[in-house]
């Protein structure tokens, strides 16, 4: 499968069964303790007395501890699969979720506080399914409510002129390579997975990456105002040299 036949691939074909079993890994990666936390820790703050909607819930690995946090959450979801995922885990009553595009699907209810993580805006391909994203996570914030997204830097600067791809990480039996195509702000990611024997298990997925300044209009487009903006879910100081940040922003009182 060549990389232009990965990015016409559709979002519920690449989402399918298999990546909703491959997708938990409990206690390790980013459901790790020290991962997992701090990120709880900070969207439980911001949600305070409200609900919160969660854009492209998956299998629930922020919703469930969130929710166990005291913190109602409904979420939005395109993988039937992922649905599934989560409702051995959990029930309807305790995380309601509606099976659509986080881009234009809606749900009842007010929220203080919409969150979309782990770079999840990069699966909708265009900016314009992009701004419709921050347009949908302002539609459902009541005055003063947050929408927060977390979402990594690609550091364009490592690939020199002729190079199109880069390590991501690498470690024993697995690497990760993006292959970009920065004219079109296109990456596909390419994820290798290695056994004892000499074969290779490659999954792949398509990504439209977007700087923190573009996405600041986004959310301006959408009535959204940044609020703050960390390298981190503990607050560490975004700079140059961050390779991901966690942006808030915030809907004004009055508009």
């Amino acid at each position: 499968m060549s990389v232009d036949d990965v990015w016409d691939k559709p979002q519920d074909k690449i989402w399918d069964g298999g990546a909703a079993q491959r997708y938990d890994s409990p206690g390790t990666g980013m459901f790790a303790p020290e991962v997992l936390g701090p990120t709880v820790d900070l969207l439980a703050e911001l949600a305070g007395n409200g609900a919160a909607l969660e854009l492209a819930i998956g299998t629930g690995r922020v919703a469930i501890p969130l929710r166990e946090r005291g913190v109602p959450v409904t979420g939005i979801e395109l993988s039937q699969p992922m649905v599934d995922r989560l409702r051995e885990k959990v029930d309807a009553a305790t995380i309601p979720v509606v099976v659509g595009d986080m881009a234009t699907t809606q749900v009842p209810g007010d929220f203080t506080l919409a969150y979309l993580v782990f770079n999840t805006i990069s699966n909708l391909l265009t900016q314009a399914e992009q701004v419709e994203c921050f347009r949908n996570a302002a539609r459902h914030l009541s005055p003063g409510g947050r929408f927060v997204i977390e979402l990594s830097v690609h550091d364009l600067r490592e690939l020199p002129p002729g190079q199109q791809g880069a390590v991501f990480h690498a470690e024993s039996g697995y690497m990760g390579v993006d292959i970009f195509d920065p004219v079109n702000q296109r990456l596909v990611s390419h994820h290798f997975h290695f056994g004892d024997g000499e074969d290779a298990k490659v999954y792949r997925s398509p990504h439209r990456y977007v700087m923190p300044a573009e996405m600041d209009l986004m959310a301006q487009l959408a009535g959204l105002e940044l609020e703050a903006r960390y390298a981190d879910w503990s607050r560490g100081e975004f700079t140059a040299e961050s390779r991901s940040h966690v942006s808030v922003y915030h809907r004004p009182e009055t508009r």
